[in-house]
């Protein structure tokens, strides 16, 4: 028998198990996994009863909330498409995702009402509908607030064998950190298989908790790579859904507190300002069973650091917007239990290795994979099931991404004869100095062990003599000072005097894109464009 993979069946899973269990967390609502699916099939009626029809673009803008995670379903539900916008884009990168996708209709949290309304007057022909209720709507809102429409819709039943799995369920945009975003296409099928795959491969509690024990702090936006791919895994697995609307540690801590969350998720920027909020040992976080960095590269002394503050296990995972987004996981292998503490700090903090349904290789320019000796310096290519269907209306870009059935990330990794890759940098931001291939990555890390460092960013800048030298920008901790030739030597104690950054700047703090990730780039570009200016004259 072969009926259609879609994630609509995570919800019915989980309603027809767990119906009278509570699914979501918001705030001081809480619903029943019953209660979201009868929400999800009011939403897909109203946004019928609106005009979408079937393939329509249907947008979200919000921070986490319940309503966010009903739209995961609600929308597909619908024969629509999803496309959660990231809140933290100006309103130029908004208006371009949303002319470029043919966006039909957007839900909007009234917080956001002036960049809507900057939104409205650029584009024409979108029907928007506020989440909530407040006073004095513009007519352009349309009158009926989202929870009034969805009172008034009849649903029908969910019938998941009239889906076609490989039509597009939702559409994601890149940061766009190398020109416009692109819209990455995820089918039904995609978005299944992911979820499965990361259930398996990822969302296991490190205590031997039954899935459905999972309660799950969405501390990372659900509009955000590392946020999308948890709103099936935990629906799949039976747990229950915490939405944190902005992360701030105090307010993490508290929910950890209050709702006995276990796990959470979290970028490395994140990880750090948490496990050095002053009030954290204020807090009873026992409930915690395993914590899963991702988005950046982790250093050992990061998961070790956290796994000591918040008393659990921690893990590096990878993956990217293409895939879904989950590809690849740190956790220690059965072949490695029983390695000593140094060793299994260090597998952890590494990219690991892939997901059930992912292949993954690390190869050198003609495709071919590297030796498998941490020494050897390859791409990550990847392909399997949770690999994306294409850019939305971009074939060129497309076919440069995906080559012979494999996607070219643009990270690059050295790898082991266990399959467990490590990144050493992107392909962007490896430093060539001198012809030496310099990883900014591995710099970072040993000037993140220092005592005495809050965080800090390696890039290249303009060198007369050897083209690029690698530039520190650093971060301390509050109250401690630090020297650039002290922590110059710290750096040359463990690192070849190639790498060694040839200027040392101290900072407040360094810009950050919408998760807390580092943005070299704007470190970066000045330096070049400089350089530029001179050679121009």
């Amino acid at each position: 028998m072969k009926v259609p993979l879609t994630p609509i069946r995570c919800l019915l899973w989980a309603a027809a198990q767990y119906g009278t269990k509570v699914g979501v967390v918001d705030g001081e609502r809480r619903f029943t996994y019953a209660q979201v699916l009868d929400r999800a099939s009011r939403l897909a009626a109203a946004l019928k009863h609106l005009g979408a029809e079937r393939g329509d673009r249907v947008a979200t803008l919000s921070f986490n909330c319940h309503h966010l995670l009903e739209a995961y379903y609600g929308v597909p539900m619908a024969r629509c498409v999803l496309l959660s916008l990231n809140v933290r884009l100006t309103p130029e990168e908004q208006t371009y995702i949303l002319r470029h996708s043919g966006t039909k209709i957007i839900l909007f949290d009234p917080e956001f009402l002036p960049v809507a309304a900057a939104l409205h007057a650029e584009l024409s022909g979108l029907q928007w509908v506020a989440l909530e209720a407040p006073r004095d709507m513009p007519e352009w809102v349309h009158p009926r607030p989202y929870q009034r429409l969805l009172e008034e819709a009849a649903p029908e039943p969910i019938d998941y064998t009239t889906y076609v799995e490989d039509e597009i369920a939702e559409l994601f945009y890149t940061s766009g950190s190398t020109g416009m975003p692109k819209g990455v296409m995820l089918s039904h099928r995609t978005l299944y298989l992911h979820a499965l795959g990361t259930l398996l491969g990822t969302l296991r509690i490190a205590r031997a908790t039954p899935a459905d024990r999972i309660i799950e702090g969405h501390t990372i936006p659900l509009f955000h790579a590392n946020g999308w791919g948890r709103a099936h895994t935990v629906t799949l697995a039976g747990g229950r859904h915490v939405m944190i609307k902005r992360f701030d540690p105090q307010f993490v801590c508290e929910l950890i507190q209050r709702e006995k969350i276990t796990t959470i998720s979290m970028v490395p920027t994140m990880a750090n300002a948490l496990i050095h909020f002053p009030g954290l040992g204020q807090y009873d976080l026992s409930s915690l069973q395993e914590v899963n960095l991702g988005g950046a590269a982790s250093s050992q002394s990061l998961v070790q650091a956290v796994e000591q503050k918040l008393g659990c296990p921690t893990y590096v995972g990878y993956g990217l917007t293409e895939t879904s987004p989950v590809a690849t996981a740190a956790h220690i292998k059965d072949s490695l239990q029983g390695c000593d503490e140094a060793e299994r700090i260090r597998r952890q903090a590494m990219t690991g290795y892939p997901l059930p349904g992912v292949e993954l290789s690390v190869a050198d320019s003609e495709g071919r994979d590297v030796p498998k000796d941490m020494q050897a310096i390859g791409e990550i290519l990847i392909r399997g099931d949770l690999v994306m269907d294409g850019y939305w209306n971009e074939p060129e870009a497309t076919a440069a991404a995906v080559e012979n059935n494999w996607l070219h990330t643009g990270d690059m990794a050295v790898w082991d004869e266990l399959n467990y890759a490590l990144i050493v940098d992107r392909k962007k931001d490896i430093i060539i100095s001198g012809g030496e291939n310099i990883s900014s990555i591995e710099i970072e890390k040993v000037i993140a062990a220092h005592p005495a460092v809050y965080e800090a960013a390696v890039f290249g800048v303009p060198d007369e003599k050897w083209g690029e030298v690698p530039k520190a920008v650093v971060v301390l901790k509050p109250g401690i000072s630090l020297s650039a030739d002290e922590l110059r030597e710290h750096v040359r104690s463990h690192l070849a005097g190639f790498k060694l950054p040839k200027s040392i700047e101290f900072r407040a703090e360094l810009p950050k894109g919408s998760t807390g990730k580092i943005l070299k780039r704007v470190l970066r570009e000045p330096y070049w464009a400089a350089m530029e200016k001179r050679v121009q004259g």
